[in-house]
Formats: C-alpha cells, structure tokens, sequence
C-alpha cells in the first residue's frame, strides 16, 4: 500500500482544520464544511508540505 497525499483543510468562515485525504477533500468540496456548512473552495486546502512551511 502506498501512502496516499494528506491535505491540511481549514474553513475561511469557523477556522476549523485538521487533516484530510483526498477522498474526504474531494467530499468536504462537495458537501461543504462539516462543522458550519460554509461552501468550500480548493483555497481551503493546502498539502501537508505546504503548511509546514507555514
């Protein structure tokens, strides 16, 4: 098994974050985000690499 890429997720309108695989990006992009419901863009996510640079 191959480690698939990780994406750190934060919402522009609550601030919530935490870590998702491209799976649970693709469904946060679909759905919106989980705790306010706030429509979401691909600017909401960077990769883990980016954000350590942060």
């Amino acid at each position: 098994m191959t480690a698939s890429e990780e994406f750190t997720f934060v919402c522009p309108d609550c601030g919530e974050s935490m870590e998702v695989n491209p799976a649970m990006k693709d469904a946060l992009l679909e759905n919106g985000c989980v705790v306010c419901g706030a429509e979401l863009t691909p600017a909401a996510f960077s990769t883990s690499s980016q954000s350590l640079d942060q």
